[in-house]
């Protein structure tokens, strides 16, 4: 006999636990314009305002989208669909939502800024720094894990960890033994070999940062790159609330309506590696600081800009891929940016810049976008994206 019972919704978790569990949904670790003031050029492939538009129309696609172009002379915001579906806010520049492995170049921007006062080398091994880990994995250094090159197996992949989450998605991790899930795990390659992005690279980055100074990392975050570059809305809370206002970030999965997300997973289990939270606006001084070379000397931005031909960010960013020490470098068909991409429950990320940092994109989508889940949909998100690079690039009259 059919039960009355109404049927039972899907847990938003549900599609998304398997082998890339947490690279897919938990890392992965997102009313007239406001501050608009000389905008970047007008977009010959039509308005940016009817791609976004486009994008919230897409079955699938994000509830809202929010984009940052900023140069010398001015910013314009564009924005389609809205912040919170149950009270039809719009999108704003100051509000917050995850960032996701966005949050890659932030330890990395930690580690870069230590290397430039000497007190990290991009050099140093596991072995010097962290010897409580597997000897295995003791040749592996700084720069490895930076450029993703390191073969560290990935703990978000661990079947240990990935039930924890599936049981209690707020569980509360101990964020610095988070590697300890894999610690049984050899190397996957020979460091250095290959490239193969992998979550556990951050945490080992920032795990290295407090082994060098003796200061805890949420710290250092502060001590290095909030207060240099003025974001006064980033954090990187452990617990799954998130500051008000913010963008809330739903799982779209038609037929059924989409889900608020926003607070699911607890940030602990991502921590360095995509844990951090912050603003359309502060994510434009982030990135224009970090992708222009401000927290460091010369000497650290050539290293950082070693490039790995055809790696990619997870996901893809604009145009063609090459990974360098926690930046991508985006060459678009109208020129080139440097930044990061980052996706998780809820959020798809972009932050990019010129190398001089002087002009910059940051866009945000309030649903979850990549290769595995929504393929379709990256694809098109990457067109529009790439277009905004043009549109910000475009020399003014």
């Amino acid at each position: 006999m059919p039960s009355s019972a109404p049927p039972r919704r899907r847990s938003p978790l549900e599609p998304r636990l398997g082998a890339a569990f947490l690279i897919a949904a938990c890392l992965a670790l997102l009313a007239p314009a406001a501050g608009a003031s000389t905008p970047p050029g007008p977009d010959p492939r039509g308005s940016l305002q009817d791609q976004l538009e486009e994008l919230v129309r897409t079955p699938g696609g994000p509830p809202g989208v929010i984009a940052v172009l900023r140069d010398g002379r001015g910013s314009r915001v564009v924005r389609a669909g809205v912040a919170d579906l149950a009270t039809g806010r719009r999108p704003d520049p100051d509000d917050h939502m995850r960032i996701a492995s966005a949050a890659k170049a932030l330890s990395g921007a930690v580690a870069l800024s230590l290397v430039d006062r000497h007190e990290l080398s991009l050099d140093d091994t596991l072995r010097e720094r962290l010897p409580r880990l597997p000897e295995a994995w003791g040749a592996v250094t700084l720069r490895q894990l930076l450029n993703h090159t390191s073969g560290l197996p990935d703990y978000s992949q661990a079947p240990a960890f990935v039930q924890t989450v599936q049981a209690d998605p707020r569980h509360r991790f101990d964020s610095r033994r988070l590697l300890d899930y894999v610690a049984d795990q050899p190397l996957r390659f020979r460091p250095g070999s290959q490239y193969q992005y992998s979550n556990s690279d951050n945490i080992a980055v920032a795990l290295m940062a407090e082994a060098a100074t003796g200061t805890p990392y949420e710290r250092l975050l502060r001590e290095l790159v909030y207060r240099p570059l003025g974001l006064r809305d980033t954090s990187l809370p452990q617990g799954h609330r998130m500051p008000r206002p913010y963008l809330h970030g739903y799982d779209v999965s038609p037929p059924e309506p989409p889900e608020d997300v926003s607070e699911v997973l607890g940030m602990s289990g991502v921590w360095a590696s995509g844990g951090i939270v912050s603003t359309p606006a502060d994510a434009t001084r982030f990135i224009r600081g970090y992708a222009g070379g401000r927290l460091y000397g010369h000497h650290v931005v050539r290293e950082q800009r070693r490039w790995i031909p055809g790696a990619a960010s997870e996901p893809a960013g604009p145009g063609h891929n090459d990974a360098g020490l926690a930046i991508f470098r985006y060459t678009t068909r109208c020129g080139v940016v440097l930044g990061h991409t980052g996706n998780t429950l809820g959020y798809t990320q972009l932050i990019a810049a010129t190398p001089d940092g002087r002009r910059s994109l940051t866009f945000s989508a309030t649903t979850q976008i990549n290769q595995t889940l929504k393929p379709d949909l990256l694809r098109k998100l990457r067109t529009v994206q790439e277009n905004f690079v043009c549109a910000l690039l475009r020399p003014r009259g």
